[in-house]
């Protein structure tokens, strides 16, 4: 069987997510957690996903992280590459998405990128080529507050010509109005007129479908799930058999680093319900004894409903912290405790883990070494159940904004005897 898509994603919630989508389709997807050492079974996949930790850290070590990612995937036979990044375009002036996409278009020798993060399904839009949450400019919708990647403008033009070294053009709602032809014509408009980078208006699903009808084989492929969920769903493949719910037996933790006007939302529903702990940074930074008092507390809980640890705060809290204790110091305490507390209680029952947020989720993941996943049930679009490929171990990895304030009691439903 050819592989369609080799996926580089640039966190591990965004690497569920795509998987999810096209699995929706039909496709067999594989989702691998770095580039593996040992041999890998291929012979069944439509798409490969692989997990990176490179959205905020240096541009330099992103590119090259991505550069042996790709390099893996076009051994392995993948048809044509796609570089998956946040609906909400999560980057800074310096990058990571431009210089990732510039490597990938010398790579490749494409002549051009096409730049798609919308997710309509979840919000995510663009018109004119400013991209909305929820129908909010980018810039307004709370991204602009994020800790690490804070988002000033909705332009994503604009955006991606700071980060990158060429031009972009822009495909309007407009021209996806008039059908695959006017797509067609209007990319080879851009390629003529030397722009490096085409982004992609998208209102709705059927927006993403005529995109997808209407891409040149030798584009570049990069942007959020959903073109790469227009893209499998223009091409389906027969249910798979086999499901990946989590077992009911065991234990369940859920971790919330992200910060989000969302994950705030369902942090808040969510301890008025079940047991609750708010982190507590500065003990996170200097005390030693804080994991295992945070891992007794949670062995004490009840297993009726999964107790929840959270740094999640309000942006105003966020801020404070960051001037106390700095931006980058603050950040990684949080993930670093979180990814050592759900290595210990894994090793004493824990099996299920509901974790929010993209750093928080990709430190976890790497820190119990889980080496790729199997793809299950879809709880909210774009967070499935994820099974570790070697051992009774099922996690569901939350962008940030995704799902609604029920989402950690609904991730909880999906459970089988």
């Amino acid at each position: 069987m050819t592989i369609k898509l080799g996926i580089i994603a640039d966190d591990f919630t965004g690497a569920t997510d795509i998987a999810s989508f096209m699995a929706t389709s039909g496709w067999r997807v594989v989702q691998l957690n770095g580039i593996p050492t040992g041999t890998v079974d291929l012979a069944n996949a439509d798409a490969v996903v692989i997990s990176l930790k490179s959205r905020s850290c240096a541009a330099e070590q992103a590119v090259a992280l991505s550069a042996h990612a790709s390099r893996w995937l076009t051994t392995q036979g993948c048809e044509r590459l796609y570089f998956k990044y946040c609906s909400t375009f999560d980057s800074t002036s310096a990058g990571n998405i431009g210089p990732v996409t510039d490597f990938l278009l010398a790579e490749t020798r494409a002549p051009m990128a096409i730049l798609c993060p919308a997710l309509p399904i979840n919000g995510r839009t663009v018109v004119h080529g400013h991209l909305f949450v929820n129908g909010r400019l980018l810039n307004e919708s709370g991204m602009e507050n994020h800790p690490l990647t804070p988002m000033k403008d909705a332009n994503l033009l604009r955006v991606m010509e700071q980060q990158a070294q060429g031009t972009c053009g822009l495909v309007s709602l407009a021209t996806l109005g008039e059908g695959k032809a006017a797509v067609v014509r209007r990319l080879a408009q851009l390629e003529n007129e030397g722009k490096r980078y085409a982004v992609v208006d998208a209102l709705t699903q059927d927006d993403l479908l005529t995109l997808a009808d209407a891409l040149p084989h030798n584009v570049l492929l990069t942007g959020g799930s959903g073109l790469a969920g227009a893209l499998a769903a223009r091409h389906p493949q027969p249910p798979q058999a086999e499901e990946f719910a989590p077992l009911s037996t065991g234990r369940t933790l859920i971790l919330a680093g992200s910060c989000s006007l969302m994950t705030n939302q369902q942090v808040a529903h969510y301890r008025e319900r079940a047991p609750s702990l708010a982190l507590d940074v500065e003990r996170c930074l200097n005390d030693a004894d804080y994991q295992a008092e945070l891992a007794a507390w949670v062995l004490t809980q009840s297993a009726e409903k999964a107790p929840m640890i959270y740094a999640t705060r309000p942006a105003e809290e966020v801020k404070a912290l960051q001037e106390r204790f700095g931006v980058e110091a603050v950040g990684s305490a949080i993930e670093h405790l979180f990814a050592a507390l759900a290595v210990e209680l894994n090793g004493q029952g824990v099996n299920k883990f509901i974790v929010a947020g993209g750093e928080t989720s990709s430190l976890i993941v790497q820190k119990l070494s889980v080496e790729g996943f199997a793809i299950g049930e879809t709880i909210t679009p774009g967070v499935p159940w994820v099974k570790d490929l070697h051992r009774p171990l099922w996690l569901a990895l939350k962008s940030g904004n995704f799902g609604d304030e029920h989402f950690f009691t609904k991730a909880q439903e999906f459970y089988h005897a």
